[in-house]
């Protein structure tokens, strides 16, 4: 509280500027690569590896095999090993929507709803024709009715009655007098049972028989007419599908969209009686609601797990206090949130950028709100009492499903996966199916992070088809300079001599990479995988960085052990990791009684310099971060000495703790007059020198041995 001052007299202040400013957090690991659920091509930030389950998935089958994608296991990895944020992208090959919610129905008045119907068309010479009717879909009985154009004469085969049916031309009733319809009613079980039914055609004034399901309703979509030449013949042909029943439900309250897009989204299908959904999985929602409140127009919407029943209910999410009245603060919309994201591509650029569009955020992990169908606004008069034109519109109890998804994540020719993987197939992918979203991942003021890892992808001439998507990852780091590129330079089983020239064809310090490839257990499966370096090398970052600072070797006994990692592809030699060294590779070597470490800390740079070791690269990049972040606040502020030493105030203090913590030998920090001269400050600059002798790690112990004669002295 301020110190009020009534009466004249000296009064002191104490204002502590010595604090150290704490530095803002860390983005993480950003990585990129094909996931089972979630949106595709949208960088998208998880906090743990359950929330990197919702929204991404864990296993797929391809064929009669369950796989699970190295983004799975490097996210697994990098969050069992202390990771606090990683940016995940899903990569896709081909078109993916989502999935959007059935029908939420309300009371207001019904919409759409018809009959299933077909034609079939047949030549009076057969004189009787055998029409044998099956049903494809459900299990329950079913009737038609028939509907000919004139008069006609139908004959039961089992019991020779005939009957006659008139159905006028354009009306939706049998005709006055007439029976109401004729009834083939069929209890399936098993396999396909049918009912027959003969028609003389000589009877008949038309050649056309036009059916229809008894009553309105998708119930005998699917069902199809067979037909044979004469009573008793084996039906030959399907001579007719029914098609176009829709059933009668009332107005739709709101509808519901997947985050997730692909067809692993739909849920929709038929019900068992236990309220199971057939294409309900773990890897798909649906939704219920539970509670209706007309006084309140409120009411409850549940999320539940797609392969759930009525008796198990697994519910994901609870909205409870939901309305459709948009000016009040628990309007559906603004609690679950209805942005969604299009990727678009600027027309000068050429680079892709995001597209928001709707109002709030999104809140729910699972869904949003693609539109509200049924608004209530001001739901009550001015009485307190709800109006009666809206209380209809609230959603009735009820559950229901997502379908209309489009997109599968398997199909790719050949299935390579783990050490399979190839210039042609990475996981069902291929090399440029990631070039749109590593370019989107450039804009470096919307995407944060400090490494980033394309596990699959692999910088080699036997996989040329990757070569694109890698440099641009390479590329890319050098230009936004705020993260290192951890790349694989080889497939399974190849030789050092491989490996080496592959690394040799690159030169950056902001690029690093690592060998062989490493056998793991499968965080969800269990079984033993072989995974790209690149697939854990964000987890040994993250250990390293959580006990203690970017600026340390992520390498050796202390940061570098792999502790999720059963065996190395190869066990190296001293002479394999001095080859691999002098190549810029960091070998992954293998101790007895100690396992797999990280043994190099080598970057991609090929001249010699302290900027060669990736401690002082990410040393560079969290100054580079920091201080950019604090320089964010000086633009557009005066140019003058009190700006300068607001920076120099906050610089300073910095850097000296980074000193204190081992980052750096000395530092000079020189924003003053001698680099902002009057000709700098007329070109509205401010400029800043920053001087920096980093720390460099102890990669070559030498231990002198001297063996003394006897009756030496030590001094």
């Amino acid at each position: 509280m301020a110190e009020q001052i009534v009466s004249p007299g000296v009064f002191t202040r104490e204002n502590d500027q010595s604090f150290v400013q704490t530095q803002l957090p860390t983005a993480g690991a950003a990585i990129v690569g094909p996931t089972v659920l979630g949106r595709v091509g949208i960088p998208t930030l998880v906090t743990s590896y359950s929330d990197y389950v919702n929204k991404f998935g864990s296993t797929f089958t391809s064929g009669s095999t369950v796989y699970t994608y190295f983004t799975s296991i490097a996210a697994y990895n990098y969050f069992q090993n202390s990771g606090e944020t990683l940016l995940v992208t899903r990569v896709a090959s081909g078109s993916f929507t989502p999935a959007s919610s059935t029908t939420v129905q309300n009371n207001t008045t019904a919409v759409g709803s018809s009959f299933a119907t077909a034609s079939f068309g047949f030549d009076n010479a057969y004189g009787t024709i055998k029409l044998t009717f099956t049903q494809s879909s459900t299990n329950t009985p079913f009737e038609f009715r028939f509907i000919p154009t004139q008069s006609g004469v139908y004959q039961d085969e089992t019991t020779g009655t005939t009957q006659i049916y008139y159905f006028p031309s354009g009306a939706s009733t049998l005709a006055t007098g007439q029976s109401a319809s004729l009834k083939i009613n069929q209890a399936l079980s098993g396999s396909l049972a049918s009912s027959s039914l003969n028609i003389i055609s000589s009877s008949f004034a038309t050649t056309t028989l036009s059916l229809s399901g008894s009553i309105a309703g998708t119930y005998a979509n699917g069902i199809r007419l067979f037909t044979g030449s004469q009573a008793g013949a084996n039906i030959n042909t399907v001579a007719a599908t029914l098609a176009g029943g829709v059933d009668t439900v009332g107005a739709s309250s709101f509808t519901l969209e997947t985050f997730t897009q692909g067809v692993i989204a739909n849920s929709s299908s038929s019900l068992d009686p236990s309220g199971s959904l057939d294409s309900g999985s773990t890897q798909n929602v649906r939704w219920e609601i539970s509670q209706v409140d007309s006084g309140s127009g409120t009411f409850t919407l549940l999320v539940r797990q797609g392969n759930d029943n009525n008796n198990t209910k697994t519910i994901l999410e609870t909205w409870t206090g939901l309305s459709l009245d948009p000016k009040v603060p628990n309007y559906i919309s603004k609690q679950l949130g209805d942005q969604t994201f299009t990727i678009l591509t600027d027309a000068t650029t050429q680079l892709p950028y995001l597209q928001v569009t709707g109002s709030y955020p999104n809140v729910s992990k699972y869904i949003r709100v693609k539109s509200v169908d049924a608004k209530t606004p001001d739901y009550f008069d001015n009485n307190g009492n709800p109006k009666t034109q809206y209380t209809a519109s609230l959603p009735i109890l009820g559950s229901g499903s997502f379908t209309g998804a489009t997109g599968n994540i398997v199909g790719k020719a050949g299935n390579n996966y783990y050490e399979t993987i190839s210039n042609a197939d990475i996981q069902g992918l291929v090399g440029n199916d990631y070039t749109q979203s590593l370019k989107l991942l450039a804009n470096k003021d919307e995407y944060k992070y400090n490494v980033l890892a394309t596990p699959g992808l692999i910088k080699n001439s036997t996989f040329s088809g990757h070569a694109t998507s890698v440099n641009l990852v390479i590329n890319q780091a050098a230009n936004r300079g705020d993260y290192i590129a951890v790349d694989d330079v080889a497939g399974y089983g190849s030789t050092i001599t491989t490996i080496t020239n592959a690394a040799s064809s690159v030169d950056s310090s902001f690029a690093a990479t690592y060998w062989p490839w490493l056998q793991t257990v499968d965080p969800d499966t269990g079984e033993f995988v072989w995974v790209p370096a690149s697939t854990m090398i964000p987890a040994v970052y993250a250990f390293n960085d959580s006990v203690s600072e970017p600026w340390f070797a992520p390498a050796g006994l202390n940061r570098g052990a792999l502790s999720n990692v059963v065996r190395a592809e190869r066990k190296l030699s001293n002479t394999d990791r001095d080859t691999l060294y002098l190549g810029n590779v960091n070998p992954i070597a293998t101790f007895p009684n100690t396992g797999v470490v990280v043994y190099g800390q080598k970057t991609l740079q090929k001249k010699a310099s302290a900027l060669d070791r990736v401690n002082v690269r990410r040393l560079l990049i969290s100054l580079k971060e920091y201080i950019s972040n604090i320089s964010q606040f000086l633009v557009f502020e005066q140019n003058t000495i009190s700006t300068r030493n607001q920076f120099l105030s906050q610089v300073n203090p910095y850097l000296e703790s980074v000193q204190q913590r081992q980052g750096l030998y000395a530092f000079k920090v020189v924003m003053d007059d001698s680099n902002n001269t009057p000709d700098v400050i007329d070109r509205n600059q401010l400029v800043g020198q920053i001087y920096l002798q980093p720390t460099k790690t102890a990669e070559f112990i030498i231990l002198d041995f001297n063996v003394l004669p006897t009756g030496a002295t030590f001094g």
